[in-house]
């Protein structure tokens, strides 16, 4: 699979574009600030549905203007396709023409991996960042999957609201009931689409690891869940507790997974070499485990994440990835690298 043609109109720094991409490695260099990441941006937007730099939709617009457009042509083994997002109060997006409906929709129109200067903090911080990585990897393959948490983080919501209105208000506490029956049935089917997936990571990374610390390192996974066949007992249990703080204490909105390293806890005893090697064996994983479910090669968006590493890093890296398209975003030309090769200034290419 990959992008034939990108256009943008009125997006973020750019008036007009109109370029055409290459098959294998596309590189976008140019000096900071000057609309390299927007072009990543956009591809992600098509795949997602959303950006990964706001969720104000005016910010994505050109300043002084009203709208914005963003197209990708792209083609996949099976199939060709059009993917067009008109921006203004809100996004609407169409496909091969035709509006979609539900954003679910586009999920999986293209699939991609993303690195870019933070994915090391997935390691670094809380679990919010490892649960996002997961639910992002997941939902491109099984849109469905998106639909649950949605209906999971809007019943917590709920719940978590009924919850102080049963403090300050004095509610009756058993209309609880029917918020906890839908985190249970909700939490069910989204622990086992990450159990499965965790499962297929934790199968294939220690592998890919040792290839690239020259069998230095072993690596794991650990899910870390609360979800049992008795959690709608749990939730009750918990349900004291949940009103005197009036949130839900309990629940796969406080899932985690856990890397280890040679048996040790990679987060904090773990070097920044070892973590960001860590970080580059997650995403070629995901990138093998996408390919494996699609049955074709994902594509690869990189922003400026190759100048974190040293040439011996880059080199192993870039041997893992072959037949990929890759959009890679820098400040300056890559020694060693041969591909198409864009120069961004100021919003012009």
């Amino acid at each position: 699979m990959y992008i034939q043609k990108l256009k943008l109109h009125q997006f973020r720094n750019y008036e007009s574009l109109e370029i055409e991409l290459d098959k294998e490695k596309n590189i976008f260099y140019g000096n900071n600030a000057q609309g390299k990441t927007n072009l990543l941006e956009a591809i992600f937007l098509s795949g997602f549905a959303k950006s990964f730099r706001t969720q104000k939709e005016k910010e994505l617009i050109q300043s002084g203007k009203d709208e914005a457009i963003v197209e990708i042509i792209y083609q996949r083994k099976d199939r060709d396709g059009k993917i067009r997002i008109e921006i203004g109060e809100k996004k609407t997006f169409f496909i091969n023409g035709i509006k979609v409906k539900k954003l679910s929709e586009i999920l999986g129109k293209i699939n991609l991996v993303f690195f870019y200067p933070d994915s090391i903090e997935m390691i670094k911080q809380g679990p919010n960042k490892r649960r996002k990585f997961l639910d992002m990897m997941i939902g491109q393959l099984k849109p469905s999957y998106i639909y649950y948490c949605n209906q999971y983080l809007k019943t917590l919501e709920q719940r978590n609201i009924y919850l102080r209105q049963i403090k300050f208000d004095n509610k009756p506490e058993e209309m609880l009931e029917i918020w906890d029956e839908k985190l249970a049935e909700y939490g069910e089917k989204i622990f086992n689409e990450r159990k499965i997936y965790l499962e297929k990571i934790a199968d294939k990374i220690e592998k890919i690891h040792k290839e690239i610390t020259e069998n230095k390192e072993v690596i794991s996974i650990k899910y870390l869940s609360s979800y049992h066949e008795n959690y709608l007992k749990e939730l009750k249990t918990k349900r004291k507790i949940d009103i005197q703080k009036g949130f839900t204490t309990y629940g796969i909105h406080r899932d985690d997974f856990l890397v280890f390293l040679n048996g040790k806890d990679l987060s904090a005893f773990g070097s920044q070499g070892q973590q960001r090697s860590s970080v580059i064996s997650l995403k070629l994983t995901e990138l093998a485990i996408i390919e494996e479910e699609i049955g074709e090669k994902p594509i690869l968006l990189l922003d400026d994440f190759m100048s974190e590493l040293d040439e011996n890093r880059r080199n192993r890296f870039l041997e893992k990835i072959t037949q990929n398209q890759v959009i890679i975003t820098c400040t300056e030309k890559l020694k060693g690298i041969d591909g198409k090769t864009f120069h961004v200034q100021n919003g012009r290419i």
